[in-house]
């Protein structure tokens, strides 16, 4: 039986398990934190997006959520201003190499960039840094998937569903500012067709059914 503990979070106690993610318990308990490159049930999330900043009290800085498990008589601080700032200057950071048009985007209203904008208060056009868009436009090597690197956030969530799932198709390929996901797979693979779980897990629709 799990082992049932109270943790403080924005000075309201919850009930917790013991050894559970911190990120993952505030999501269940309606307290949301910014995130991108989380799922459930992650054992080693990959901590890309630097957005699920938390302050734990009696650490000297912010540390991320997902990578937290929870302890007795844990405090903890979503909505401090240095956890805010940090979280604006990655988003800002990501909306750098983001092609920001919403309105042509089938991800519109269901976008995890727009909710984050929102929650952040950071326009969608934010031109704090340069904008470093990909020459690629789309990717359609791959038969039964189309990529959109100018959407992709590079989360990793597709990459981790699918070697979840037992396929191992996709990975990350490149370095720095070139970094994409490269699909592996050019004959044309049953397996993704049945599947779709990478498509599922986009928050930003980067991968498309070809039509």
């Amino acid at each position: 039986m799990s082992n049932k503990i109270k943790i403080t979070v924005d000075d309201n106690e919850i009930e917790a398990v013991e050894g559970a993610n911190l990120l993952q318990t505030c999501l269940d308990n309606n307290i949301y934190i910014p995130n991108l490159c989380y799922l459930e049930d992650m054992e080693s999330p990959p901590v890309s997006c630097r957005l699920c900043f938390v302050e734990l009290e009696g650490a000297k800085n912010p540390v991320s959520s997902c990578t937290v498990k929870i302890k007795e008589g844990m405090v903890v601080r979503t909505d401090t201003e240095k956890v805010r700032k940090l979280q604006q200057a990655a988003f800002k950071l990501l909306l750098s190499t983001h092609l920001v048009e919403c309105r042509n985007c089938p991800a519109n209203k269901k976008c995890e960039i727009q909710k984050l904008a929102g929650f952040l208060k950071v326009g969608l056009k934010n031109e704090d840094f340069e904008k470093k868009l990909k020459e690629i436009d789309v990717d359609k090597t791959h038969p039964l998937i189309h990529y959109y690197p100018n959407k992709c956030v590079l989360c990793g969530r597709c990459v981790y569903i699918c070697e979840k799932m037992g396929h191992s198709i996709l990975s990350f390929a490149n370095r720095g500012l070139d970094t994409v996901i490269s699909l592996y797979g050019q004959e044309e693979n049953l397996s993704c067709e049945a599947c779709q779980a990478c498509i599922e897990v986009c928050p930003v629709k980067a991968l498309q059914i070809c039509v």
